[in-house]
């Protein structure tokens, strides 16, 4: 992490694709954020949520176990404030519009050049930075 810069903030990167979830990593770590947690399934990112109290999460939809809609309803349900940005393969469309209705803030198409992604969640967190 650069230290001469502060952080964005505090994100939880969850995905069941160890490699997604090092470009997710990567991609922000670039940006200024700090990665508090990587989980592998919803269940995991929700356990995670509650203890480390991420700034935003990014979140697979198609994952083993607890799927990602999982993962947003229950982080939803704790913290209705919580930014969630659902990361999703082109042909999950369906499962993206569920996502939109049950409290994700947006969402990310794989695969994705990073800039879409920090510029995604920047928009997120710059809404709630005061005038």
């Amino acid at each position: 992490m650069n230290t001469s810069a502060p952080s964005r903030g505090r994100a939880l990167v969850c995905d069941d694709s160890m490699l997604m979830r090092k470009l997710v990593i990567d991609s922000l770590t670039e940006d200024g954020w700090t990665i508090v947690g990587e989980a592998q399934n919803g269940q995991e990112a929700v356990d995670m949520y509650k203890e480390l109290k991420p700034d935003i999460v990014t979140m697979d939809i198609v994952m083993p176990e607890h799927d990602g809609i999982h993962g947003l309803t229950e982080i939803i349900a704790c913290d209705p404030d919580a930014k969630v940005v659902m990361v999703s393969a082109l042909n999950q469309t369906t499962l993206v519009a569920e996502a939109v209705r049950k409290g994700a803030q947006d969402f990310i198409v794989k695969p994705f050049l990073p800039e879409h992604l920090q510029e995604t969640i920047r928009r997120l967190i710059d809404v709630d930075l005061p005038a």
